[in-house]
């Protein structure tokens, strides 16, 4: 991250009230990336951490938005071989960069995690999220069993901090998990479109939306992002967008 974000951290960090900063000086905010307390304190992320955050740099795939090496290419080897249902999205870190902080993020309880990231979306995929001119944030759902154990789904928490900061609603009433599915993260390309067949349900009849951009922490191969966007198509949703925290590389 270039040192002149960090004033913007400082200052987007401010804190809403009284009672925040109340709780914030009992309770320090923790940095994303060491997940020490934050220095200075009403910061959202640690001064000398801040450069080791990994951006996602052109050129990108014009599908996925993954970093291409050979920037003579317009779309990555995924998206070559691979059709989608979505009509583009991108990604705000190198997943190898940050994939202790999105694990803490999701497993540990540190929501306030979210407070940075969304600062980083806006700093610097905001050209990109405002051409969407999206209708809402879809929050990939979590199934109702794993949001209860976990206590929060981070897709949501994500999209409500990014909302917050760009004006656009977040609808997590939409779309449901209907079926709990294995973990993916070990699963091949194939396995992975298997395991989410079924797996999201729309909950409304009358989805009034034409654009939408779906938020989720990690894009690997796309499969998830492909099934919420096949739902949506069906309720006809004209233009389907995704803004992830981290993409890896696919299989």
């Amino acid at each position: 991250m270039s040192t002149h974000l960090i004033p913007r951290f400082r200052e987007g960090a401010r804190l809403r009230s009284a009672a925040d900063a109340a709780v914030t000086l009992l309770y320090p905010r923790r940095c994303p990336v060491c997940d020490e307390p934050v220095r200075p304190w009403n910061a959202l992320i640690c001064a000398e951490c801040a450069p080791r955050l990994a951006y996602i740099r052109p050129p990108y795939c014009l599908k996925c938005g993954k970093h291409i090496g050979d920037s003579g290419k317009e779309y990555c080897d995924d998206c070559a071989a691979n059709p989608h249902l979505f009509d583009g999205g991108r990604a705000l870190f190198s997943y190898r960069s940050v994939s202790a902080s999105i694990a803490r993020f999701k497993y540990r309880g540190r929501r306030e995690y979210a407070a940075c990231y969304a600062a980083c979306m806006e700093e610097q995929l905001g050209s990109f999220i405002r051409s969407c001119r999206a209708d809402a944030l879809i929050p990939v759902p979590l199934h109702k069993s794993r949001l209860k154990k976990r206590g929060y789904n981070q897709a949501q928490v994500l999209a409500e901090e990014l909302s917050a900061r760009m004006g656009i609603p977040v609808r997590p009433d939409l779309i449901e998990r209907a079926e709990k599915t294995a973990p993916m993260k070990d699963l091949s390309a194939a396995e992975r479109q298997n395991n989410l067949k079924r797996a999201f349900k729309i909950r409304r009849n009358d989805v009034k939306l034409s654009i939408i951009i779906i938020i989720d922490d990690i894009y690997t191969t796309g499969s998830t992002i492909d099934a919420v966007s096949r739902e949506f198509r069906k309720a006809g949703v004209e233009r389907i967008y995704f803004v992830t925290l981290a993409i890896g590389r696919g299989i």
